[in-house]
């Protein structure tokens, strides 16, 4: 379209090759610096900022504005949008930093950590081609799993913006194809109308609950190309779910471009969006505050934060396009002055490496992904997050985006070749050593086998060990109905000499435990009201012995109700050891030990093993997650529990 061009009515075309440019607005930065703050924060403690995780909904936000206004600025200016310049200017915005911490986390894991590398595998496939949201989809590999390594499991993020990177583009190329400017605010309206839509299908996707295997909660579960998938992780990491922000700035970018701004009555509104802006940024931080990923509910384990799918997200949208729209605006004082400060600023220009690097190197300090940082370690790392960010933003991002790598690349060769010939030969020892550490790392990368994580392999390593004593029960159901008729007919049953039920950490020591003759009923993510039916079911056939075990609560807490129903099917059993849990970093954990404490006062048949007290002091005794048991633990652990029984 040439410099001259108009429509069929007369009306100049917008696409003349004069127009605007789009301006760089710092208080845009200084939102990113905020919102990659309030996750950093969520991923070093979750207790420090539950919601801290809206702030990657945030960064959707200014993506899809950003993006578009990028898009309509090139259509103004030129009358087309070249996509190939687009797809160019992205992959050199976003491609270095990502392979540099692909390469990064593949070599470390070969030298140091090296168990890693078969299940970090489909991780860098998954980033490098940018699909991580659907491979943890796909894998089952949740967003809310605590004790897996997962250096890479931030990175569903990023997948979902290139794919709207990728996608949109051609989207704004045909919808702008022959689009007169006035009819720009219709279209962002469209747009918005779009999120609406997605927030709506979101929420009826959406399921109410606890979170279990498939065989307690197949309501949780859906299928995708016929692949069984946790819905949950479906509607938090899917592209269609969490382009509710994209579309909210993308719909925002349509009626408010800050070229444009200027000319306009709403010039003269700066210090009533001002006023909005603070009540955004308010909302936005309250929401950041009460907004959780899921909730462990006393009794029933973990469900979804129902407001989160049910309009959460949009909500956080909503409030994202209002502080944006305050702060882009051009006599904006909060834009200027508070969000636009330098260091805002600054942190935010570095906002994408920061949040690159700060993950990776919080799992290799912490080896599981659920483990809180104390502050001291959370300045610590964060240091060294912020000196690997820059030194990747300095030499590698920024030389790259500006096409200055190859002349700086020849610079360095000639400084060496001026040297002195020792330091030409180190320096070639040292080029060739690097160049050659990548092509080793990959090549041990596609080898590798997959070699679950220390807590994963060695609760299946004790699967074995386990009996299902509902399902093992010599007495079968039926046998059990006559029986309420006809007693007399019940042929003598075996009962159990000690019977122990538990979850995760004792299914970790099962075979320990059966080696000393206790007969373990075990498996992740029970709850204390989930032992009730197996008791009353062994009460009724009578199977129960003198000895039972209880050790429950490291998924959830719960009542005195509930302890109370447990002790009454148990009131005939002479001896009931009850642990405490070890949980150190969930909030259940002060509230049920105190209740399994006071219960020896009620029922003269419980004795109390204080394994949260016994153990506090022997960090060595636990995985990565410092719930789960090591070996050493686990012997110590069986120990506890003979010594209790009087049996050791």
């Amino acid at each position: 379209m040439n410099q001259n061009a108009t429509y069929e009515n007369g009306t100049p075309a917008w696409g003349a090759r004069r127009g605007p440019v789009m301006p760089y607005i710092p208080a845009v930065d200084g939102l990113r610096a905020l919102s990659v703050i309030a996750v950093i924060v969520y991923h070093a403690n979750k207790s420090w900022l539950g919601g801290g995780f809206l702030g990657v909904e945030v960064f959707f936000v200014i993506s899809g504005y950003l993006i578009t206004l990028l898009l309509l600025a090139e259509r103004e200016r030129t009358g087309t949008v070249t996509l190939r310049d687009f797809w160019m200017r992205r992959a050199r915005r976003l491609l270095p930093a990502l392979w540099t911490l692909l390469l990064s986390i593949t070599i470390w894991c070969t030298f140091f950590d090296r168990e890693r590398l078969g299940m970090l595998r489909g991780d860098v496939v998954g980033a490098f081609v940018y699909m991580s949201n659907w491979f943890n989809v796909w894998s089952g590999s949740s967003y809310t799993s605590s004790f897996s390594f997962a250096p890479l499991r931030h990175l569903w993020s990023l997948a979902v913006e290139e794919q709207y990177y990728l996608l949109w583009p051609i989207v704004m190329f045909v919808v702008l194809k022959r689009m007169r400017q006035r009819l720009l605010p219709f279209i962002g309206l469209f747009f918005v109308a779009i999120a609406v839509v997605i927030a709506v299908v979101t929420a009826v996707m959406y399921q109410t609950g606890p979170i279990d295997t498939f065989a307690k909660t197949p309501h949780q579960y859906m299928s995708l190309f016929g692949h069984r998938v946790l819905r949950i992780d479906f509607l938090y990491l899917g592209t269609f779910s969490r382009a509710t922000g994209l579309f909210l700035g993308s719909g925002l970018a349509m009626m408010w471009r800050p070229w444009a701004l200027a000319r306009g009555k709403v010039i003269r509104t700066g210090r009533a969006l001002d006023l909005l802006g603070v009540g955004a940024i308010a909302a936005l931080g309250y929401m950041a505050w009460s907004f959780r990923t899921v909730v462990e509910g006393v009794d029933v384990g973990q469900h979804g934060y129902d407001l989160l799918y049910r309009g959460g997200f949009f909500l956080v949208g909503l409030a994202s396009i209002v502080v944006i729209a305050a702060v882009t605006h051009p006599r904006s004082e909060l834009g200027r002055w508070v969000i636009g400060n330098p260091l805002f600023v600054w942190v935010g220009v570095r906002s994408y490496g920061l949040y690159l690097y700060h993950w990776p190197i919080f799992q290799i300090y912490r080896k599981s992904a659920g483990t809180p940082l104390t502050v001291e370690q959370f300045g610590w790392l964060m240091l060294a997050s912020l000196v690997v960010t820059e030194l990747s933003y300095q030499f590698i991002e920024m030389p790259i985006r500006r096409g200055k790598l190859m002349p700086y690349l020849r610079t360095l060769r000639a400084s060496i070749s001026d040297s002195q010939a020792m330091v030409r030969r180190r320096a070639g020892t040292a080029v060739l050593v690097v160049s050659l550490l990548p092509i080793f790392a990959v090549g041990a990368l596609v080898t590798a086998d997959v070699v679950p994580d220390e807590i994963t392999q060695n609760l299946n390593d004790n699967e074995d060990a386990v009996t299902d004593v509902m399902a093992s029960s010599t007495t079968s159901a039926t046998t059990l109905v006559v029986a309420t008729s006809t007693p007399a007919t019940l042929a003598p049953v075996k009962r159990i000499d000690v019977l122990a039920i538990g979850d995760s950490v004792m299914l970790g020591a099962a075979r320990k435990l059966k080696a000393k003759g206790i007969t373990v009923d075990a498996e992740k993510n029970r709850q204390f009201n989930e032992s009730l039916q197996i008791f009353g079911y062994l009460k009724a056939t009578r199977e129960l012995g003198d000895n039972v075990v209880i050790h429950l609560g490291t998924n959830n807490g719960t009542t005195k109700q509930t302890l109370d129903r447990i002790m009454k099917a148990l009131v005939d059993v002479k001896l009931v050891v009850f642990l405490t849990t070890h949980v150190p970093t969930k909030g259940w954990q002060q509230e049920t030990n105190a209740l399994i404490a006071a219960l020896p006062k009620q029922y003269p048949n419980v004795k109390v093993l204080y394994w949260n007290a016994i153990t506090k002091d022997h960090p060595e005794y636990f995985a990565g997650d410092k719930v789960h048991l090591k070996p050493a633990g686990q012997d110590f652990y069986v120990e506890q529990i003979m010594a209790a029984l009087g049996r050791s």
